[in-house]
Formats: C-alpha cells, sequence, structure tokens
C-alpha cells in the first residue's frame, strides 16, 4: 500500500502560482493548487514508503524558492 499525504504550504507575498506551478513538476506529486485562507497552496503526493516520501517528494518540495512554511497531513484509512 502506498502512503499518501496532503501537504499545505505557505509561501512568500506573491509567490503563490509560482510554487504551485514549481511543485506540480515534482514526481510523486499528483496535484498542486493555490487556495485561499491560512495557506497559499495545497498539494497531494503519492509514494511506495513514508522513507521514500522524505527522500524523493519533500525534500524537493522544501527546496522550492518562495515557501515559508510547510504542514504534511498523511492520509489514513479507517
Amino acid at each position: 500500500m502506498s502512503v499518501q499525504v496532503y501537504i499545505l504550504i505557505q509561501t512568500e507575498v506573491g509567490k503563490a502560482s509560482s510554487v504551485a506551478t514549481a511543485i506540480s513538476s515534482i514526481p510523486g506529486v499528483t496535484s498542486s493548487e493555490g487556495v485561499t485562507g491560512p495557506y497559499d497552496v495545497i498539494m497531494r503526493a503519492e509514494s511506495p514508503s513514508m522513507e521514500d516520501l522524505g527522500r524523493t517528494i519533500l525534500a524537493k518540495v522544501q527546496a522550492v524558492p518562495g515557501i515559508t512554511r510547510t504542514l504534511t497531513c498523511p492520509v489514513t484509512h479507517f
């Protein structure tokens, strides 16, 4: 079973669009959209394991210019 997460992203003022575009090109990211509210971008990603998610996706997301804060929310299946 794969690991799925939503990541809520706060960006520098005026950077939401460029951040969402940059993130959408990262392999494993299934969606990336600008939103209103306390966060500027919400993305969804999928990976074979939590370790792989951190190594291959989260590290690349955190390197995108303009991001000031992230909150990772793993998807649970009850």
